[in-house]
């Protein structure tokens, strides 16, 4: 099944993992809309040792990445919402929970989207603030940290440094950054999202209370589907990854339908959400640059996009954290810049944040073997969580009785 639209596609690929990405979707949109360009560029961060970059995105050798960072800013309007992260010890300070890297190839044009554990245990360069002050290069910390070690208006380009760095130096032309009180308002906006419960979902520490079946989510409720961890799967971040996916895919869906892109009101509205919630990169803060994305992404079939999580294992530090799975991460990677299709092998289990229900409608989870030359597949190693946009999965909430 193709994709539809030039517009749908924009939309479907900025929103395509997390809700965070649907606030730099609808950011998007906004660009091109009169005298909201001026805002975004006057928000806009510069990415460090950006290279000149070729005015055509035809002319990008390699494709190109965009860095999505979802922080957990206390927001004055949604700050009673997060709990002691706003009022207690925790209070203070902006973690990066949610981090995505958006590989769009060359021809044949596919989509992979990388979800990076906020609890994975990594080297976090040297950065420098906005101010000039640079702060010093830190051996093993948690990856959710870098935006906080990069200071106002320097935090955006410091979580572009790790993943680069992460992932072997790849260069990232693009990155925004987005809040998590935006999603509040984007689901109120489309009049919410719809997700399907395995099992039932209670989870104390985000306040969600869901029965299994399906259900339509906005609001305080999205959030807290959005942030559950000990109501899905094993309780942990990878979990919570799968969880945040399933959303997503939903969220593409009614996006691209005509009830959202064909109703001018309510895409104005989300526009104007997206911008009160993004920062962008220098690079990004271009409406003609944005439609050059459109269009390189329009004919990419459902299956050729790709979410996984990277790699890890446990931390033999703190069973708690996880650190890189560097064989299935040198896998991933290589078949990624080889332009390779994707095939996720990994079987979910109960420990896992969702569960595979069907296809999505007019999608086949596999792609048709005769129209896939045999040296053009890669089936990724089992370690590798994911799944396609051509496949419906429900979140496994880990009541079970």
């Amino acid at each position: 099944m193709r994709s539809p639209g030039v517009a749908g596609q924009l939309l479907k690929l900025i929103g395509i993992a997390m809700a965070v990405v649907l606030v730099s979707g609808v950011g998007v949109v906004g660009f091109v809309v009169g005298g909201m360009l001026g805002t975004v560029s006057a928000n806009a961060v510069e990415l460090e040792n950006q290279k000149e970059l070729p005015p055509d995105i035809t002319a990008y050798e390699g494709g190109f990445d965009i860095l999505l960072a979802g922080v957990d800013t206390c927001e004055p309007e949604y700050a009673h919402l997060f709990g002691k992260r706003c009022t207690g010890k925790d209070a203070g300070g902006t973690l990066n929970d949610v981090n995505l890297l958006v590989h769009v190839s060359e021809a044949p044009r596919r989509v992979t989207v990388v979800s990076f554990p906020r609890d994975l245990m990594i080297p976090i360069p040297e950065c420098t603030d906005a101010n000039g002050d640079t702060r010093s290069a830190m051996s093993k910390q948690q990856l959710n940290v870098a935006y906080e070690h990069g200071g106002e208006k320097g935090g955006l380009n410091c979580v572009a440094k790790t993943i680069s760095s992460l992932v072997g130096g790849e260069d990232i032309e693009f990155a925004a950054k987005v809040t998590f009180g935006g999603v509040i308002e984007i689901t109120n906006a489309i009049g919410g999202v719809d997700v399907c419960l395995a099992n039932p979902i209670k989870d104390r520490f985000t306040g969600l209370d869901m029965a299994a079946g399906d259900h339509t989510i906005k609001g305080m409720q999205a959030l807290q589907f959005l942030r559950t961890r000990h109501g899905v799967g094993d309780g942990s971040d990878l979990g919570r990854i799968g969880n945040q996916q399933q959303y997503m895919s939903s969220l593409v869906r009614k996006l691209i339908s005509g009830e959202v892109l064909g109703n001018v009101g309510t895409m104005l509205k989300l526009a104007d959400t997206g911008l009160n919630n993004l920062e962008a990169s220098t690079s990004l803060a271009n409406p003609m640059t944005i439609a050059q994305i459109a269009l390189a992404v329009k004919d990419v079939p459902f299956e050729d996009i790709v979410f996984v999580q990277y790699p890890t294992v446990d931390d033999p530090a703190d069973r708690n954290r996880v650190v890189p799975n560097q064989t299935a991460a040198t896998t991933l990677w290589d078949a990624i810049k080889a332009n390779k299709q994707l095939q996720i092998t990994h079987e979910n289990t109960s420990n896992d944040g969702v569960v595979v229900k069907e296809p999505a409608p007019g999608a086949s989870a596999t792609p048709d073997p005769a129209e896939t030359p045999s040296e053009d597949v890669v089936e990724l190693p089992s370690s590798i969580r994911g799944t396609s946009a051509a496949v419906t999965t429900c979140s496994n909430g880990n009541v079970r009785g």
